[in-house]
């Protein structure tokens, strides 16, 4: 499968001051999707401007037309299935059916607490994101569905008439550990990673490519163990966590050995930040968009 380039566009511009230019750029820049983080508020951006996820790209389906649209990623933190299935079956259709829901157990960021629960522990969000998935994956693809887990029920969930994309939109799972690997094996049509948190600030580039070669391996055993073959789903690098930091996106040649070298790992989709000044992602517009429009051809 060919490499694919994609890109996530941090949802901190007003619509009509700049935003809607920024999708409808990455549209004529021949992105594969534009992704949106997921999240009530984040990191650095905590204290600025910070918009909600589906109602950005709602408004970029409005604005392009080719482009795929996404989530980068979506989790239980502040999520419902039964609500968020109603939200992605009414997005996919507006979008003529051009939307990926990346999903992944959360974290302890500020949406952990948002809503005045306590943080969940890791195992609770492992536990939360293995009822989680399986219930959106019946919500999108059932008319009706009754369902009452530990964490999240359902009681008669109508969602006619589904998707556009069938059996349901596609599903691009998180996950590094074991049972968020075998959520992507059985339910995900492509699998996520950002490589190694433990070795992205004392690590290097090196470490970071044989950490995601194990991931890789990983994935693999968790499809062999649901009869599932490895190369059925898409595998996609969210770039600016490993130790290279922004390193690729300081000239073309720079990118084009990055993502050969994770292409070679089995990566089929190279995730990239649109820049942002003054932020972890700032970064040289004039090099971003010679990237986006001459870098795989240059992998090819």
């Amino acid at each position: 499968m060919s490499l694919r380039l994609s890109t996530v566009i941090l949802p901190v511009d007003r619509w009509h001051e700049g935003g809607r230019e920024k999708w409808r750029r990455a549209e004529e820049l021949g992105f594969h999707t534009a992704y949106t983080y997921d999240h009530l508020s984040w990191r650095t951006f905590r204290d600025g401007p910070w918009f909600g996820a589906l109602p950005t790209l709602t408004a970029a389906a409005t604005a392009t037309e080719r482009l795929r649209l996404g989530t980068l990623v979506t989790s239980p933190n502040f999520r419902h299935p039964v609500t968020l299935a109603k939200e992605l079956m009414s997005l996919d259709d507006i979008s003529g059916g051009r939307i990926t829901l990346g999903i992944g157990a959360g974290g302890n960021g500020f949406d952990a607490t948002a809503l005045g629960q306590e943080a969940w522990t890791p195992k609770e969000r492992a536990d939360r994101f293995g009822e989680f998935v399986p219930l959106l994956d019946r919500l999108l693809t059932e008319d009706a569905v009754t369902d009452r887990g530990t964490f999240y029920s359902a009681e008669e969930a109508r969602n006619i008439p589904g998707c556009v994309q069938r059996p349901r939109l596609p599903f691009a799972v998180a996950a590094t550990g074991p049972r968020g690997l075998r959520l992507a094996a059985r339910y995900g049509q492509a699998w996520v990673t950002t490589g190694d948190p433990k070795i992205f600030e004392a690590g290097t580039p090196e470490q970071s490519v044989e950490a995601l070669r194990g991931q890789v391996e990983k994935l693999g055993k968790a499809c062999a163990d649901t009869g599932r073959n490895v190369s059925e789903l898409d595998k996609i690098l969210l770039t600016g966590f490993t130790p290279d930091r922004g390193r690729p996106l300081e000239s073309l040649d720079a990118f084009v050995d990055f993502a050969g070298t994770h292409r070679d790992l089995g990566f089929t989709e190279i995730v990239i930040h649109w820049p942002i000044a003054d932020s972890d992602f700032a970064a040289d517009q004039a090099v971003f968009e010679k990237i986006a429009t001459e870098a795989l051809a240059q992998l090819s």
